[in-house]
This record gives structure tokens, sequence and C-alpha cells, in this order.
């Protein structure tokens, strides 16, 4: 082993070397111009270079796709800016197709597999290692400044060897990954379900039921009633406290003081207007997202945009959380959408105090309510846990990659 010139490297085998990226990749951009249509058009994604399928393109759309590049099998494809927060950065191609002119494309030189290529940008994007070299607010680099960083380079044989051993080993622990997330959204799915059945049906056996006219259900216990929202809840607004700090309602349910769950990535408003004070226990079912499951009971005192819809109600407010969650994830509350905005949906009070809702007995909103905590802490534990497995095989993944293409391992013969 000796010592490399790249410092986050540190020792590399004796028959390794680096070279400046300008003697190892060609920087190519071909733009596509009127003939777009012939190509497939392809993204570069957390998980490699996709092809994009109609329709599924995400975010501002070109009315034409004349001004993008051409991407030939093998070519290496980057991200030199937004260095910083980027979670994609490079991927070499498994197709010919058409990207975005906002990356750079480079092919590589006969000295260097692109397979190997592929898994060293991973360790270098995935640790920020040119992070370091932007000098402006994007946190971008130049290709001009990208070819002038140098890259380890084994032999030739051994850049192969490296690149099959790691598609056979990160297949293995995708595989299993894959399996986890099958299995948390199966849990996932049986928890929505088994809310619902019991918000709607209850815990007891019946015998008598009767048919209800709304959306979600067909019917309910024959003593359970069903009434418009003005009757059931009360739409309040209370004071802000010179000590507040902002609350938000996050997609998961939970209604918290921001700064306990992060700070960034917010839009912040200049001015508050229309703020409003928010106390611990208050049942907060947010404007915007709350077709997606932004509805919870706030465990924090604190203040909130106008955006979010405070409900107060004498029966139980943790009945009618899980009970606005189920109508908001059967699509009740989407339906009811006027706005032209994507993955929002316009949930005032004014359209949630005209909505039919389920009214049990109160005994009975307590007893389910009661329940489905418990039900629900259990399943979630579960799928805590299985995501801490993803996050471990993920950083397992993570080392495993850097191990071998910076020579601390070697691959095992076979």
């Amino acid at each position: 082993m000796k010592k490399c010139e790249i410092g986050w490297v540190g020792l590399i085998p004796d028959n390794w070397t680096t070279m400046k990226n300008k003697y190892n990749f060609d920087l190519h951009k071909n733009i596509v111009g009127a003939k777009y249509d012939e190509y497939s058009l392809l993204s570069l994604t957390k998980n490699g270079i996709k092809i994009i399928k109609d329709g599924e393109q995400t975010g501002k759309v070109p009315a034409s796709l004349g001004t993008y590049q051409i991407v030939e099998k093998d070519d290496v494809v980057m991200c030199l800016f937004d260095l910083d927060c980027s979670a994609v950065f490079s991927g070499v191609s498994k197709y010919d197709g058409i990207i975005s002119p906002a990356y750079k494309c480079y092919k590589c030189k006969k000295h260097l597999h692109p397979g190997y290529v592929d898994y060293y940008f991973k360790t270098v994007f995935v640790g920020r290692k040119y992070m370091k070299y932007s000098k402006n607010v994007r946190f971008s680099i130049s290709s001009d400044e990208f070819m002038n960083l140098p890259i380890l380079i084994p032999p030739v044989n051994e850049q192969i060897e490296i690149s099959n051993f790691l598609d056979k080993k990160c297949l293995e622990i995708d595989s299993t990954i894959s399996l986890i997330e099958e299995q948390i959204s199966i849990l996932e799915k049986f928890k929505k379900n088994h809310i619902k059945e019991k918000v709607c049906h209850g815990l007891k056996v019946v015998n008598e039921f009767k048919s209800v006219n709304v959306d979600y259900i067909e019917d309910i216990p024959k003593n359970w009633e069903i009434k418009k929202g003005k009757f059931v809840f009360r739409y309040i607004q209370k004071p802000v406290l010179s000590t507040d700090d902002v609350i938000t309602c996050f997609r998961d349910g939970q209604v918290t003081l921001r700064s306990n769950r992060r700070e960034e990535g917010f839009t912040v408003s200049e001015k508050e207007i229309g703020y409003q004070g928010i106390d611990v226990g208050d049942l907060v079912v947010h404007g915007m997202d709350g077709f997606a499951g932004a509805i919870g009971i706030s465990d924090s005192r604190g203040k909130a945009s106008p955006v979010l819809n405070v409900l107060d109600t004498d029966y139980s407010k943790k009945y009618y959380m899980y009970l606005l969650r189920t109508m908001a994830y059967y699509g009740v509350f989407e339906a009811l959408s006027t706005g032209i905005r994507v993955r929002t949906c316009d949930t005032n009070w004014g359209k949630l105090r005209e909505i039919f809702y389920i009214v049990p007995p109160k005994e009975e909103q307590i007893e389910i309510a009661r329940y489905l905590d418990e039900k629900c802490a259990e399943i979630d534990s579960i799928i805590y846990d299985k995501k801490i497995q993803i996050e471990k095989l993920e950083e397992y993944k993570k080392s495993l990659i850097y191990e071998y293409v910076t020579g601390k391992k070697e691959v095992p013969n076979e």
C-alpha cells in the first residue's frame, strides 16, 4: 500500500495510480434538436439513470425537448451544481437517449471501465467530496474545474473485477431492501384499513347496520349517527403569545414545533399575517396537505399560519383525528379540490363544515381511540425497526463500495 494524493482516499494498493479527470474523460454536448422524439427521455436519479415513460416526468417540463442533449450507453452523466444538498450527482447510462442540458456528459477513455467509474463517483458524491471545491452560492463547480480534479485508477482488469463484484453485492443488498420496503408497505396498508374498520364499524360485534349516504363507508352500526361537520366541530382561532414559536402540521400527522423536526426546507413568511395560537391537545387539519394525512393533535403550544384549521369538539378529538385521516386516505378531501396546485388540496373550514361525519356514542369514540392508539403504536414500532434495518443496509452498501473502489479490500477469488 502507498499514500494517495487524494486526501479522503488514504492508502491505496501500490499498483494503483491517480490522474486528473482531463486525461480520463472527454466532455461532449450534442444537442438533439428537432429529432428529440426519436430518443428515449432519460432522468438522473439516486438509483442511476432511468428511462422516463410518457406522463412520468415531474417538475417543470419544457415545451420542446429540442434543447436536450444526447446520451449514449456508458456515458457518465454528472450534476455539478447544488453539491451541498442534491441527492443526485452522477450515473453511468445503460441506455441511449436524451437528458437535461443542465447536466455534464462525459465519455470514458479506453483505460477506464464505466462500471468502476460509476461506483467510484457514487463514493465521491455521497460523501460530498467535491463540495469544498465549489465557489458560489449554488455550490457548483465548472467542467474545467472538474477536469483538473484527480481520480483514482486501478488497473483495468481490477476495475472490471471490482465493478462485477459490486454489481452482485449491491443487487443482493438492494433486493433485501426492496423486500423490507414491501413489508413496510403492507404494514402501512394494514394500519390504514384497520383504522378505517374500527372508526367506521367500532370494536364490538354488531348484528344490525344501516346504510348511509357518505363517500367513505356504506354502512354503520344502527345506533350510530351521521352529522355535518358544523354540528360536530367548532372552528377556533386563538391569539398569539409573544413567547410562541412556529408550529407545523406534517403529512405524517404530527403537529409539533417546527424546531422539533427540522429548521431547513420551509417557506418562511416575512409577515405573520393571520397567525393563530395553538395549544397542546388542539385538533388540527392542514388546509392544503390535509388530503395527504396532515391531520393530528398538537403536542406543543405555539403559533401557526392560518392555513391550519384548528378545531374543537365536545366529542373525542382523538377519535375524529383517526376518522379525518381515514377520510383523507380514501380520497374524500381530494375529491373536493378546486385548486390547480399539484399535490395540494384546499381543505378549508368552509368545506370541512359541510361534510358528513360518522358520530358514534361518545363512550365508543373514546374506546376506539384508545384501542387504535395501542394498535398503531405496535405497528409503528415494527415499521420503525424495519426502517432502521434499511438505514443499516444502505450504510453497509456505501461502506462496501468505498472499501473496494479505494482498494481497502481486494475482490475475493471465487
